[in-house]
């Protein structure tokens, strides 16, 4: 990758943060291949740490957000579209943003897995009064990282790094939005 696409990636992303975006994708061919990726996205990180699958099925609910795109030159952002499940059953759509200012260059993909571990987790991050700071922290998906997950106000987070290449010493936050189904 060169550094004009790195620009163009940190300035699409800016872009997606400040213009209103759908949690839901915008089209059919979107929440096809959404409903697609997002058993794909838990796969992965089942094929990583097959002790994900328990934890999955243990938990209240769980988002999968199975592609967020991420760019930055010293500001940067992210965005990505996700499901939203309940004991199971698909609940919801959501969206996830993202920015930060700091030392940061690059671009990348992941997918992030939030788990609930109890309907009040769930229930903070539909009414959108989730938003993670850049004192919360992500766990890498890898051998032995869902059994040593830790839960911090009913929830916790991966993230499973599907590509690109990112050098970052920033701070920021993460913003969530959901729609009903």
């Amino acid at each position: 990758m060169r550094f004009p696409t790195f620009i163009l990636a940190a300035v699409g992303a800016a872009a997606l943060l400040l213009g209103g975006c759908s949690t839901e994708p915008d089209t059919s061919a979107g929440q096809a291949q959404l409903q697609n990726d997002s058993p794909t996205a838990v796969k992965d990180f089942i094929a990583v740490d097959p002790s994900f699958d328990s934890l999955i099925h243990n938990s209240y609910g769980y988002a999968i957000f199975p592609s967020i795109g991420k760019g930055a030159v010293g500001v940067g952002g992210a965005y990505g579209h996700g499901e939203v499940f309940e004991r199971g059953k698909r609940v919801g759509y959501a969206d996830m943003t993202q920015a930060t200012v700091g030392a940061s260059i690059g671009g990348e993909t992941y997918a992030e897995l939030i788990l609930f571990q109890n309907p009040e987790a769930l229930q903070r991050f539909k009414t959108g009064q989730l938003t993670f700071a850049a004192d919360a922290s992500a766990v890498a998906a890898k051998a032995g990282a869902a059994a040593d997950a830790k839960w911090e106000d009913g929830m916790s987070v991966f993230i499973n790094v599907n590509g690109g290449l990112m050098t970052e010493a920033s701070v920021g936050g993460q913003k969530f939005n959901y729609d009903q189904q």
